[in-house]
């Protein structure tokens, strides 16, 4: 008889390992490598059943194997498909292409990132298999990781799915190996209603509070924010289903916030700190810190872990290309929201005087305007020869002179010597829940929903650091050290948290009467609420991967493509001028991107998308 084997990963990297968080969960996953040992083996017991899941849970961090051609997951693909097509965050090199609509089957990152998200799905249905015929493994246990199992099998099937639309759906059994040709999803309705099932078997089965108390296994919370995405995404593909899958959506958000098991960072600054991990706010997150195990350019384990600043921070200080923010998102901030400055650095631009934000407010920062105050670094160059003094940088093709500090905040780029960049993604956290629940009460109860509109205030309250207020002491206690820590890499530190804390309260206006105002400004065709919901979604989500994907289940992106983008003609001195030159006319199918060329070689049942 033929024996099926699993192969399990190396410790989980969604996990801190240096201890550089107070959070609540101060207990993280360290699993030790395994050999490859026959599948029975693996369900021998509790322990042993444990480390079998572990390699379901290897699948959620960057493969960092260059055999399996999986890349970069957690930040390619996942910020080409989930965030450049919004425009708000843009690129340059052979990267440019998927801010202009113009991606293609032939993109690797789609490929790798199709094959990455099919070995989790393959790891977790073969655990599925061997789980259930289990019969050493106690019943607590059993149910429990199960429940793991198939949450995770749903979080890799919602990012197919909401990347390329209809796929093959391997149900336990079946992998990718053993099943290379199979028929994508025969609709919407049949796709949808698969991964909903899962989760929908997960959630009895699982805990609010994590497995063993431990930071990065999945939760009921994790379940219910991504079945409540799900019946999102089957009312925006299957309208004749909208009312029922908003009101099931619904339940299940409430469901989340009644628990009061998650709760807002007081500073929307803080959330990519290293002593931030797995804060109250955290529903599903990735951790990337190799600790101590620091990496040369000669490994592509730490290719695959620490390549994000690289990609993230300014070409003149080290930075690559992949990441740069616009100016026409920069602008969309009033005066005040402290979401702005959390978020991203600019350059020095020399007529920056010249332009101002929607609201007539400067866009020159005090705390981030030519300056990382997380790294301590200016940006660009200082010896008077830098391009970061105009709107616009050059570093091949024109890209804006902003910087995100989600991810160049914790290390100085460099090119040679030992490095060390921890970073956090974030797949779901609080506002995700709060802005979802927001839309599905505006949907189910119109336009003056109370609670709805209480929510937004909620984010919008927090967003101008009137939560801050009373609290600078023990934010600047609790955060400052992880900043610290990672300055100590470099022999420096600071004395104060970089963007300092508000000690008072300011008046903030409300969503409604601000969102009405700027939907008339600018001419946004939805309604009110639907302006509300997803302006705020790119104040609190950039360079987060559900940005797209939330802004398309609402029906949203080509109101904003069509007026926070203009279709413009082109200036002669782009370097000099803020807004970004749209060249190209905006069309929904694409956003379902295309099958990869690789996968419809192999798979002769597998078609293409309408758009390719």
């Amino acid at each position: 008889m033929k024996t099926r084997y699993f192969i399990f990963g190396t410790a989980i990297c969604s996990m801190m390992g240096l201890g550089l968080t107070s959070c609540d969960n101060n207990k993280f996953l360290d699993v030790p490598e395994y050999n490859i040992v026959p599948a029975q083996t693996m369900f021998d017991g509790d322990e042993n059943a444990k480390m079998a899941l572990t390699g379901v849970y290897d699948m959620m961090v960057p493969d960092g194997d260059e055999a399996t051609n999986t890349g970069d997951w957690g930040f390619k693909p996942n910020l080409f498909t989930g965030s450049h097509p919004t425009m708000d965050t843009q690129a340059t090199g052979w990267d440019k292409d998927w801010c202009n609509y113009n991606w293609n089957a032939n993109s690797g990152e789609l490929n790798q990132g199709w094959q990455h998200a099919y070995i989790g799905i393959s790891r977790a249905n073969d655990f599925l298999v061997g789980l259930k015929n289990a019969e050493n493994v106690s019943a607590g246990l059993k149910s429990v990781m199960e429940g793991e199992a198939r949450a995770l099998r749903s979080f890799f099937y919602h990012w197919l799915a909401t990347t390329f639309g209809r796929v093959p759906m391997l149900d336990e059994g079946e992998t990718y190996i053993n099943t290379p040709v199979k028929k994508r999803a025969e609709n919407f309705e049949v796709l949808w209603d698969f991964i909903i099932k899962d989760l929908e078997t997960a959630i009895p089965l699982l805990d609010w509070a994590p497995r063993d108390n431990t930071g990065g296994y999945a939760t009921k919370g994790m379940a219910l924010a991504y079945l409540g995405d799900c019946y999102m995404w089957k009312a925006y593909r299957c309208p004749d289903k909208a009312a029922d899958c908003y009101a099931k959506a619904a339940a299940a958000f409430k469901q989340i916030l009644d628990s009061k098991t998650y709760e807002l960072n007081r500073s929307f600054t803080t959330l990519w700190d290293v002593n931030g991990v797995w804060d109250k706010e955290a529903i599903w997150e990735e951790v990337l810190d190799q600790g101590t195990d620091w990496g040369t350019w000669d490994g592509s384990l730490y290719v695959a872990r620490m390549f994000i600043k690289y990609y993230a921070a300014c070409p003149e200080n080290g930075g690559w290309g992949s990441l740069y923010l616009s100016w026409d998102w920069y602008s969309s901030f009033e005066k005040g929201d402290k979401r702005r400055d959390g978020s991203a650095c600019t350059g020095e631009i020399h007529n920056i005087g010249d332009y101002t934000a929607d609201d007539g407010s400067s866009l020159k920062s005090d705390y981030c305007y030519g300056y990382n105050p997380y790294t301590k670094e200016h940006v660009g160059r200082t010896d008077g020869t830098t391009m970061c003094n105009n709107f616009h940088f050059y570093n091949g093709e024109y890209a804006p002179s902003i910087w995100s500090m989600k991810f160049w905040r914790n290390a100085r780029p460099g090119w040679s010597g030992d490095q060390w960049a921890p970073a956090q993604i974030y797949w779901k956290r609080l506002p995700n829940v709060m802005l979802d629940y927001a839309e599905c009460l505006f949907r189910l109860n119109g336009d003056n929903d109370a609670t709805a509109w209480g929510l937004i205030d909620e984010l919008r309250n927090r967003a101008f650091g009137n939560l801050e207020v009373g609290y600078g002491e023990a934010l600047t206690a609790k955060y400052l050290p992880g900043v610290n820590t990672t300055l100590g890499f470099y022999n420096d530190h600071l004395d104060a948290y970089p963007i300092p804390f508000n000690d008072k309260k300011v008046d903030v206006t409300p969503a409604k009467d601000y969102y009405t105002a700027l939907k008339a400004k600018k001419g946004f065709e939805s309604p009110v609420w639907k302006v509300a919901v997803n302006e705020e979604r790119r104040k609190e989500f950039n360079c987060e991967w559900s940005l797209r994907p939330d802004m398309q289940k609402s029906g949203y992106m080509e109101d904003h493509i069509k007026h926070n983008y203009p279709y413009t003609t082109p200036v002669t001195d782009l370097a000099n001028f803020p807004w970004t030159i749209r060249k190209f006319e905006f069309t929904e199918n694409k956003l379902d991107m295309p099958i990869p060329s690789d996968e419809l070689s192999r798979n002769p049942e597998c078609d293409q998308n309408d758009a390719y």
